[in-house]
Protein backbone atom coordinates (compact mmCIF):
# COMPACT_ATOMS: atom_id res chain seq x y z
CA UNK A 1 0.00 0.00 0.00
CA UNK A 2 1.40 3.62 -0.77
CA UNK A 3 1.12 6.90 -0.45
CA UNK A 4 0.97 10.49 -2.17
CA UNK A 5 0.79 13.74 -0.87
CA UNK A 6 -1.50 15.86 -2.48
CA UNK A 7 -0.06 19.49 -2.15
CA UNK A 8 -2.25 22.75 -3.17
CA UNK A 9 0.51 26.07 -3.01
CA UNK A 10 1.07 29.26 -5.32
CA UNK A 11 3.80 30.92 -6.04
CA UNK A 12 6.48 28.62 -5.37
CA UNK A 13 10.01 29.75 -7.19
CA UNK A 14 11.69 26.12 -6.54
CA UNK A 15 11.42 23.13 -4.54
CA UNK A 16 12.38 24.00 -0.86
CA UNK A 17 8.44 23.65 -0.19
CA UNK A 18 9.28 19.98 0.15
CA UNK A 19 11.73 19.95 3.15
CA UNK A 20 9.77 22.67 4.77
CA UNK A 21 6.69 20.40 5.05
CA UNK A 22 8.75 17.48 5.90
CA UNK A 23 7.43 15.12 3.17
CA UNK A 24 8.39 11.56 3.06
CA UNK A 25 6.38 10.03 0.80
CA UNK A 26 5.37 10.28 -3.13
CA UNK A 27 4.06 13.39 -3.82
CA UNK A 28 2.08 15.56 -6.28
CA UNK A 29 2.16 19.42 -5.64
CA UNK A 30 0.00 21.84 -7.59
CA UNK A 31 1.81 25.03 -8.12
CA UNK A 32 -0.78 28.16 -8.69
CA UNK A 33 1.44 30.79 -10.25
CA UNK A 34 2.31 32.87 -13.00
CA UNK A 35 3.47 30.03 -16.15
CA UNK A 36 2.99 26.14 -16.95
CA UNK A 37 5.41 23.69 -15.93
CA UNK A 38 5.58 19.88 -15.66
CA UNK A 39 8.46 18.58 -13.25
CA UNK A 40 8.88 15.03 -12.30
CA UNK A 41 11.95 14.17 -9.94
CA UNK A 42 13.04 12.03 -7.35
CA UNK A 43 13.30 13.20 -3.46
CA UNK A 44 14.95 11.25 -0.94
CA UNK A 45 13.38 8.12 -2.85
CA UNK A 46 10.15 9.55 -3.25
CA UNK A 47 8.51 10.72 -6.84
CA UNK A 48 7.23 14.15 -6.96
CA UNK A 49 5.67 15.45 -9.57
CA UNK A 50 5.73 19.18 -9.10
CA UNK A 51 2.88 20.92 -11.81
CA UNK A 52 2.57 24.93 -12.12
CA UNK A 53 -0.37 26.46 -13.66
CA UNK A 54 -1.40 29.93 -14.59
CA UNK A 55 -4.62 29.66 -13.17
CA UNK A 56 -6.54 30.03 -9.61
CA UNK A 57 -8.86 28.82 -7.20
CA UNK A 58 -8.13 25.97 -4.46
CA UNK A 59 -10.74 23.66 -5.50
CA UNK A 60 -9.42 23.84 -8.96
CA UNK A 61 -5.77 23.17 -7.55
CA UNK A 62 -6.89 20.01 -5.46
CA UNK A 63 -8.92 18.70 -8.59
CA UNK A 64 -5.80 18.74 -10.65
CA UNK A 65 -4.04 16.74 -8.36
CA UNK A 66 -7.10 14.07 -7.98
CA UNK A 67 -6.96 13.85 -11.72
CA UNK A 68 -3.29 12.31 -11.81
CA UNK A 69 -3.16 10.81 -8.35
CA UNK A 70 -1.96 7.01 -8.42
CA UNK A 71 -1.59 5.43 -5.06
CA UNK A 72 -3.50 3.16 -2.95
CA UNK A 73 -4.36 6.08 -0.47
CA UNK A 74 -4.16 9.86 -0.99
CA UNK A 75 -3.71 12.84 1.57
CA UNK A 76 -4.71 16.37 0.93
CA UNK A 77 -2.21 19.48 2.20
CA UNK A 78 -1.67 23.06 1.92
CA UNK A 79 1.41 24.56 2.36
CA UNK A 80 1.47 25.58 5.78
CA UNK A 81 1.16 22.20 6.80
CA UNK A 82 4.63 20.89 8.14
CA UNK A 83 4.37 16.67 8.47
CA UNK A 84 5.85 14.20 11.55
CA UNK A 85 8.40 11.87 10.41
CA UNK A 86 6.52 8.78 10.23
CA UNK A 87 3.27 10.49 8.67
CA UNK A 88 2.75 8.01 5.94
CA UNK A 89 3.34 4.64 8.09
CA UNK A 90 0.44 5.93 10.07
CA UNK A 91 -1.86 6.56 7.45
CA UNK A 92 -1.23 3.87 6.28
CA UNK A 93 -1.24 1.38 8.82
CA UNK A 94 -4.78 3.22 10.05
CA UNK A 95 -6.30 1.84 6.82
CA UNK A 96 -4.67 -1.20 6.91
CA UNK A 97 -6.36 -1.42 10.45
CA UNK A 98 -9.64 -0.38 9.02
CA UNK A 99 -9.97 -2.14 6.14
CA UNK A 100 -14.08 -1.02 5.50
CA UNK A 101 -12.49 3.15 5.89
CA UNK A 102 -12.99 4.51 2.33
CA UNK A 103 -11.92 7.88 4.50
CA UNK A 104 -10.03 8.92 7.53
CA UNK A 105 -9.52 12.27 9.07
CA UNK A 106 -6.86 12.48 10.96
CA UNK A 107 -5.61 15.02 13.40
CA UNK A 108 -3.41 18.24 11.89
CA UNK A 109 -4.14 20.93 14.56
CA UNK A 110 -2.72 24.92 14.06
CA UNK A 111 0.04 26.55 15.87
CA UNK A 112 -1.80 29.74 15.62
CA UNK A 113 -3.68 30.03 18.85
CA UNK A 114 -6.37 32.66 16.67
CA UNK A 115 -7.44 30.28 14.68
CA UNK A 116 -7.40 26.96 15.70
CA UNK A 117 -8.51 23.72 13.92
CA UNK A 118 -10.40 21.12 15.52
CA UNK A 119 -8.59 18.33 17.62
CA UNK A 120 -9.91 14.87 17.17
CA UNK A 121 -10.12 13.09 20.22
CA UNK A 122 -10.99 9.86 19.26
CA UNK A 123 -11.83 7.38 16.95
CA UNK A 124 -15.67 7.95 15.58
CA UNK A 125 -17.93 7.63 12.28
CA UNK A 126 -18.47 10.70 10.61
CA UNK A 127 -22.08 11.96 9.81
CA UNK A 128 -23.48 14.37 7.15
CA UNK A 129 -24.60 16.60 10.15
CA UNK A 130 -20.86 16.94 11.70
CA UNK A 131 -18.50 16.82 8.73
CA UNK A 132 -18.67 20.70 8.62
CA UNK A 133 -15.60 21.09 11.18
CA UNK A 134 -12.69 19.43 9.04
CA UNK A 135 -10.72 20.94 6.59
CA UNK A 136 -9.52 19.27 3.46
CA UNK A 137 -5.94 18.91 5.34
CA UNK A 138 -7.17 16.29 7.96
CA UNK A 139 -8.22 13.72 4.67
CA UNK A 140 -6.74 10.76 3.84
CA UNK A 141 -8.99 8.66 0.94
CA UNK A 142 -8.78 5.02 -1.12
CA UNK A 143 -7.55 6.65 -4.04
CA UNK A 144 -9.82 4.16 -6.03
CA UNK A 145 -12.89 4.61 -3.95
CA UNK A 146 -12.86 8.29 -5.21
CA UNK A 147 -12.70 7.74 -9.09
CA UNK A 148 -14.90 5.10 -8.71
CA UNK A 149 -17.74 7.45 -7.71
CA UNK A 150 -16.21 10.40 -9.88
CA UNK A 151 -16.01 12.88 -6.73
CA UNK A 152 -14.44 16.22 -7.04
CA UNK A 153 -14.04 19.59 -5.54
CA UNK A 154 -17.14 22.21 -6.17
CA UNK A 155 -15.07 24.93 -8.05
CA UNK A 156 -17.75 27.97 -6.54
CA UNK A 157 -16.51 27.98 -3.27
CA UNK A 158 -12.89 28.04 -1.37
CA UNK A 159 -10.45 30.59 -1.93
CA UNK A 160 -10.11 32.09 -5.47
CA UNK A 161 -13.75 30.85 -6.02
CA UNK A 162 -17.19 32.59 -6.41
CA UNK A 163 -17.58 31.92 -2.52
CA UNK A 164 -14.98 31.83 0.04
CA UNK A 165 -14.77 29.02 1.74
CA UNK A 166 -16.10 25.73 2.82
CA UNK A 167 -15.28 23.50 -0.48
CA UNK A 168 -13.80 20.83 2.03
CA UNK A 169 -17.09 19.70 4.17
CA UNK A 170 -19.18 20.23 0.88
CA UNK A 171 -16.60 17.49 -0.60
CA UNK A 172 -16.61 15.44 2.96
CA UNK A 173 -20.34 15.50 2.58
CA UNK A 174 -20.62 14.44 -1.04
CA UNK A 175 -18.28 11.53 -0.03
CA UNK A 176 -20.67 10.49 2.78
CA UNK A 177 -23.77 10.74 0.34
CA UNK A 178 -22.25 8.58 -2.07
CA UNK A 179 -21.69 6.06 0.61
CA UNK A 180 -18.33 6.38 1.56
CA UNK A 181 -17.48 5.17 5.21
CA UNK A 182 -15.62 7.86 6.89
CA UNK A 183 -13.93 7.86 10.39
CA UNK A 184 -12.03 9.96 12.64
CA UNK A 185 -8.61 9.49 13.72
CA UNK A 186 -6.84 11.37 16.64
CA UNK A 187 -3.20 10.44 15.72
CA UNK A 188 -1.33 12.95 15.18
CA UNK A 189 0.45 13.31 11.34
CA UNK A 190 1.21 17.25 11.37
CA UNK A 191 0.60 20.49 12.10
CA UNK A 192 -0.58 23.73 10.21
CA UNK A 193 0.56 27.36 10.67
CA UNK A 194 -2.83 29.13 9.65
CA UNK A 195 -0.79 32.21 9.16
CA UNK A 196 -2.34 33.47 6.62
CA UNK A 197 -5.55 33.04 5.15
CA UNK A 198 -6.24 33.92 1.43
CA UNK A 199 -9.91 34.22 1.91
CA UNK A 200 -10.96 35.24 5.62
CA UNK A 201 -11.28 38.73 6.87
CA UNK A 202 -13.34 38.65 9.77
CA UNK A 203 -17.02 37.66 10.24
CA UNK A 204 -18.45 40.45 8.21
CA UNK A 205 -21.57 40.84 5.78
CA UNK A 206 -18.74 38.44 2.89
CA UNK A 207 -18.53 35.74 5.21
CA UNK A 208 -22.45 35.38 6.31
CA UNK A 209 -23.41 35.99 2.57
CA UNK A 210 -20.73 32.97 1.44
CA UNK A 211 -21.78 31.14 4.49
CA UNK A 212 -25.28 31.19 3.10
CA UNK A 213 -24.70 29.87 -0.05
CA UNK A 214 -22.99 27.33 1.54
CA UNK A 215 -25.82 26.56 3.74
CA UNK A 216 -28.49 26.43 0.58
CA UNK A 217 -25.94 23.92 -1.39
CA UNK A 218 -24.91 21.78 1.80
CA UNK A 219 -28.72 21.62 3.75
CA UNK A 220 -30.69 22.30 1.51
CA UNK A 221 -33.91 20.78 3.01
CA UNK A 222 -32.62 22.44 6.72
CA UNK A 223 -31.15 25.35 5.67
CA UNK A 224 -32.97 27.66 7.83
CA UNK A 225 -32.11 25.99 11.08
CA UNK A 226 -29.15 26.04 10.17
CA UNK A 227 -28.55 29.29 9.81
CA UNK A 228 -30.05 29.81 13.07
CA UNK A 229 -27.80 27.95 14.43
CA UNK A 230 -24.17 29.64 13.01
CA UNK A 231 -25.93 33.18 13.58
CA UNK A 232 -25.86 31.99 17.37
CA UNK A 233 -22.77 30.50 16.83
CA UNK A 234 -20.84 33.50 15.47
CA UNK A 235 -23.01 36.12 17.70
CA UNK A 236 -19.87 37.01 19.67
CA UNK A 237 -17.47 36.97 16.88
CA UNK A 238 -19.98 39.22 14.20
CA UNK A 239 -19.11 42.32 13.14
CA UNK A 240 -23.18 42.59 12.40
CA UNK A 241 -25.47 42.65 15.00
CA UNK A 242 -27.50 38.83 15.59
CA UNK A 243 -30.19 40.45 13.09
CA UNK A 244 -27.74 41.76 10.49
CA UNK A 245 -25.63 38.10 10.45
CA UNK A 246 -28.79 36.19 9.87
CA UNK A 247 -30.43 38.58 6.93
CA UNK A 248 -26.94 38.05 4.70
CA UNK A 249 -27.19 34.59 5.35
CA UNK A 250 -30.20 34.62 3.74
CA UNK A 251 -29.23 36.80 1.45
CA UNK A 252 -26.05 34.09 0.47
CA UNK A 253 -29.19 31.38 0.08
CA UNK A 254 -31.07 33.35 -2.59
CA UNK A 255 -27.32 34.73 -4.39
CA UNK A 256 -26.29 30.77 -4.65
CA UNK A 257 -29.83 29.80 -6.01
CA UNK A 258 -29.65 32.88 -8.82
CA UNK A 259 -25.54 32.17 -8.85
CA UNK A 260 -24.44 35.65 -7.92
CA UNK A 261 -21.29 36.75 -5.96
CA UNK A 262 -21.52 39.02 -2.76
CA UNK A 263 -19.54 41.06 -4.77
CA UNK A 264 -22.13 41.17 -7.35
CA UNK A 265 -24.99 41.58 -5.10
CA UNK A 266 -23.55 44.57 -3.15
CA UNK A 267 -22.61 46.57 -6.65
CA UNK A 268 -26.26 45.76 -8.16
CA UNK A 269 -28.25 45.40 -4.68
CA UNK A 270 -30.44 42.56 -6.45
CA UNK A 271 -32.48 41.76 -3.55
CA UNK A 272 -32.71 45.27 -1.74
Amino acid sequence: MDLQVLVSTMNQDDHSLLKKMNIHSDAIVINQCGRNEVEEFDYNGNCIKFLSFNERGVGLSRNNALMRATADICLFADDDVTYEDDYYKIIINAFKKRPDADMILFNVPSTNPDRQTYVIHKHSRVSWFNCQRYGAVNIAFRTSKLKQENIYFSLLFGGGAMYSAGEDSLFIAECIRKGFNVYTDPSLIGNVSQEESSWFDGYTDKYFFDKGAWISRTFPYFKYVIAVYFTIRFKRLAKLSFLESFRMMLEGMKGFQKNISFEKWKDEKYFR
